[in-house]
């Protein structure tokens, strides 16, 4: 069977549903809308109006492809119901009746617990979501529908739930089960699998635009990961590891049906742009399903000032001194961070500046609203030679808190609702497993011949993204002699040393053999996750391009 995927995120490319449909053959298109961020805009919305709470571009890309979609018999599973699955679906139907189209439109729910919040002790919420499994969406296939939308399932069972109802699997074919999660893994960040994001970007022919992949699925569980043809970006061994490598923790990558044992599974050449992942395995789930849970955390305002030229430090301890003495009521949270991005001997002004960031947060918006810029901005003729700021003064925004819960399997409903109304509950896994870590070997270093002091990157790309408050760097080479160096000297300690901000964090180190890949996990260096912005880059996307930046000393006959 094939899945197309078309959507990696709330606001990914409008046309990619229209472009998997009318290149080539599928089975399926499936859409990931939704992330941590996603949920708390959502459930913003869904304040402001109780008839929204889901992703509305999706209604957009039906009213142009829901007519090619039947004519071709495709079926289209999403999660882009988001908080709102019921409310999507009626939607979805008032737009076939409008295109005069015959549309069986099934919706799973159960996921929302902000009702249940203090029930379950996640105090009071924005909102309260379980990440469900497949099988919900199996049962609305089975029923006979065209369209599945579902609220907050885990990004691969909109995969999953298709390729085990199409090859029948039950609930213990964990190895098929696996493998369809690493499938689903790799295509539901869409363009990511086709060279997007990619370490070695300028290896990746045609990258103007590249195309959504597809995974070929078979009965076993084994897959071949490729694009439609005439589609740019690539599809290789590299762009597939580094998005396996992609917001995972260790070997064990627990999903509601099924843990993936990443550790398993094999990557092969199987033509140009075609991939095959097999050998796959798979144990049973974990007794517990993540929640993601969003709420308020207050407001937050930012002042950024230009340094140019000479004496940046001295600058930038002057107007810290004078805007913290002029602050009639300091905030509860105040940060100042430099980004050194000036240049000695600049031929423009701009590469002769660097960048001082003062962050406030309070819950109180007036402590961080005009009365906080507008004494950023009083200080215009009084400061440092050159003074000048990014933006005029604002008021502040509020800002959200993402933590992750854990509750019951069995504590919580998964309901597969059907066209005629009719509803199936969804039982838990009958087998779990509380998965335990696998050991990091961590050899003492072998002996090596003559290094050069090179970048990481002139031999190891990597991958990285945003686990909560938490972020994961994977990082990965191309042979078997790079990978053993690469398992000897990039150490938990080795990784903060390249990397000072994690240097006083807890870091987690798992070896991937199969991959030849590390994968660290890095708590709390997100603060309190993507929308607290505790860092520059607030999802840890870009931290692995600043690990492969580093220096170290590499081995000459590894390069």
């Amino acid at each position: 069977m094939r899945i197309g995927n078309c959507s990696g995120f709330y606001g990914d490319r409008l046309a990619a549903m229209r472009e998997m449909l009318d290149g080539g053959d599928l089975d399926y298109v499936t859409g990931d809308y939704l992330a941590e961020l996603t949920m708390l805009i959502l459930a913003r919305d869904r304040a402001k109006n109780p008839d929204r709470g889901y992703a509305k571009t999706f209604l957009t890309q039906l009213e142009d492809c829901l007519g090619t979609a039947v004519d071709k018999g495709v079926r289209i599973v999403a999660n882009a119901g988001g908080l709102n699955p019921a409310g999507l679906a009626s939607a979805v139907r008032a737009l076939a009746d409008r295109l005069g189209l015959q549309v069986n439109v099934a919706h799973v729910e159960g996921d929302d617990l902000v009702g249940r919040a203090s029930e379950l002790g996640f105090g009071e919420v924005l909102a309260a979501n379980a990440y469900l499994g497949a099988w919900g969406i199996v049962d609305c296939l089975n029923r006979g529908a065209d369209v599945v939308v579902t609220g907050r399932v885990t990004d691969a069972s909109v995969i999953v739930g298709p390729a085990a109802a199409h090859f029948g699997w039950g609930r213990d074919d964990y190895d098929a089960l696996a493998g369809a999660v690493a499938a689903g893994h790799v295509i539901e960040c869409g363009t990511q699998a086709t060279g997007g994001n990619y370490a070695f970007f300028t290896e990746v022919p045609d990258l103007l635009r590249a195309g959504f992949p597809v995974a070929e699925i078979h009965a076993d569980g084994s897959s071949v990961i490729t694009k439609h043809p005439g589609t740019g970006g690539a599809v290789g061994v590299g762009t597939v590891t580094a998005q396996l490598l992609y917001e995972i923790g260790g070997a064990r990558y627990a999903n509601p049906d099924v843990t993936l044992r990443v550790d398993s599974l094999r990557l092969s050449d199987d033509g140009p742009d075609r991939v095959r992942i097999d050998g796959v395995r798979g144990e049973p789930p974990p007794p517990t399903l993540k929640v993601s849970l969003n709420s308020v955390g207050g407001f937050r305002n930012t002042m950024t000032f230009v340094l140019t030229g000479l004496d940046i430090d001295a600058k930038a301890e002057l107007v810290r001194r004078q805007l913290e003495s002029n602050l009639t009521v300091k905030p509860a949270e105040l940060e100042w961070t430099l980004a050194r991005t000036d240049h000695a001997d600049a031929n423009t002004e701009e590469a002769a500046s660097a960048l001082l960031r003062c962050v406030v947060r309070d819950p109180d918006p007036a402590n961080v609203g005009r009365r906080f810029s507008s004494a950023a901005v009083e200080l215009a003729l009084a400061s440092y030679p050159g003074f000048t700021t990014t933006a005029p003064p604002a008021e502040g925004q509020v800002y959200g808190v993402f933590t992750a819960g854990f509750v019951d399997a069995g504590a919580v409903p998964h309901v597969a609702v059907h066209a005629d109304g009719t509803r199936t509950d969804i039982p838990p896994a009958a087998e779990t497993l509380v998965l335990e870590p696998v050991a990091d070997p961590q050899a003492p270093p072998g002996e090596r011949g003559t290094t050069r002091r090179l970048p990481l990157g002139a031999i190891a790309g990597a991958r990285s993204g945003d686990k909560g408050g938490s972020a994961n760097v994977g990082v990965w080479v191309r042979t078997d002699e790079q990978f053993r160096w690469l398992a000897d000297e990039l150490t938990t300690d080795r990784l903060r040393e390249l990397l000072p901000e994690a240097a006083d964090l807890p870091v987690t180190r798992h070896v991937l053999p199969n991959l030849r890949a590390v994968n660290f996990v890095i708590e709390d260096i997100l603060g309190k996750g993507v929308a607290y912005q505790a860092r520059f880059d607030p999802q840890a996307k870009g931290l692995g391009e600043w690990l492969r930046s580093r220096h170290m000393d590499i081995p000459e006959e590894l390069l």
